[in-house]
């Protein structure tokens, strides 16, 4: 017969083997355990809040701040706040020119296979970081996600394609000219010199790579506008070139509003040619042009014709062409780019 002690003891619950016990409940208004004892004595970490970046200039090589310090808001396709880009002035676009006239000499003077070189390299960092530029363009461009990965994969491609054009251009633009004398006589293509290039508007990634990388494929050096609107896949664009084998001052990118550096680079009588592909038939700084809202900054709008005036002063080339960026490349833009030289020589002597 169990004595009294045993009788009052309560049951154990039989569990099976592995099993946990059940948790304890907890008594009415009794205070539940803190999550202090529930984690070990460790307090769980707050939720981070994102930092907001303020993109900088890239010129020389370098990453500095506008001169007037000035930076807008760059958002998303949902008017979300993304970060801010540095807003370029006019002197910032003229140390552009002087950096990119300073690279000149030693990059047309590379040896071609030297230049297909260093812009392969350019392909395989885009390419590593492909992941980063399909977000970027997903956040400021509003594409879905599989739009992105096929504009980037297009983008890395085309880049690959004129890292292959530089020990080809003279054959494809070249000559040798038959002449009636004792004369060799040939032409050859040579790069115009310093070219400033308006991006399109409208293609962050995509459009940049396909009116910047003919540019430097044909042995010139580029001060480039980039989009108003979509600036953040260009100021990544300028961290790649920053670490790849590309010369400081070849590529300058300079974030801000259109309206207020085109008409700076067209009249700059140091810069060889321009591309006006991103200034649109209602002209760049128009209504609706760029998400920064450059009317309320007192920047008025300018058209192509007024930029092609300005481009007169010093007998610019001007090149402009609207086209569709998934559309296959062609050699066009790099020998809009180019000067042909003529050449006689006497045979025998």
């Amino acid at each position: 017969m169990p004595d009294r002690a045993s009788a009052k003891r309560p049951l154990r619950e039989r569990r099976p083997p592995g099993a946990a016990a059940a948790s304890p409940a907890v008594p009415a208004g009794a205070r539940p355990a803190s999550p202090t004892r529930a984690t070990g004595g460790r307090t769980p970490a707050p939720q981070r809040l994102g930092v907001r970046k303020t993109y900088k200039l890239f010129i020389g090589g370098a990453f500095p701040r506008s001169e007037s310090g000035r930076s807008y808001p760059v958002t998303g396709a949902d008017g979300a706040l993304l970060a801010h880009a540095a807003r370029a002035s006019r002197k910032d676009a003229r140390d552009a020119v002087t950096a990119a006239r300073a690279a000149f000499a030693a990059w047309s003077g590379a040896t071609a296979y030297n230049r297909g070189q260093v812009l392969y390299r350019v392909a395989e960092l885009l390419d590593g970081r492909a992941a980063q530029f399909t977000a970027v363009s997903v956040q400021n461009e509003g594409l879905s996600a599989a739009e992105a990965d096929r504009a980037v994969a297009a983008a890395i491609d085309r880049w690959v394609w004129y890292a292959g054009w530089p020990d080809k251009i003279a054959q494809v633009a070249g000559s040798a000219n038959p002449v009636a004398g004792p004369y060799f006589n040939f032409s050859v293509p040579e790069p115009t010199g310093v070219v400033a290039v308006v991006a399109p508007a409208g293609s962050g990634l995509l459009g940049l790579v396909s009116v910047l990388a003919p540019v430097i494929a044909s042995g010139n050096t580029a001060v480039v506008v980039a989009s108003e609107a979509y600036p953040l896949a260009a100021i990544t664009l300028a961290e790649v070139l920053a670490t790849s084998d590309v010369p400081a001052g070849v590529v300058n990118v300079l974030t801000g509003f259109a309206a207020e550096l085109a008409p700076v680079l067209a009249g700059h009588m140091d810069v060889n040619a321009i591309d006006l592909t991103g200034v649109g038939a209602a002209g760049v700084g128009a209504a609706g042009v760029g998400a920064a809202g450059v009317g309320a900054a007192g920047v008025g709008a300018v058209g192509r014709g007024e930029l092609e005036r300005l481009a007169a002063g010093n007998l610019k080339r001007v090149f402009a062409a609207d086209e569709d960026w998934a559309a296959p490349p062609s050699p066009r833009r790099m020998l809009a780019f180019t000067e042909i030289k003529t050449v006689w020589h006497p045979v025998g002597i």
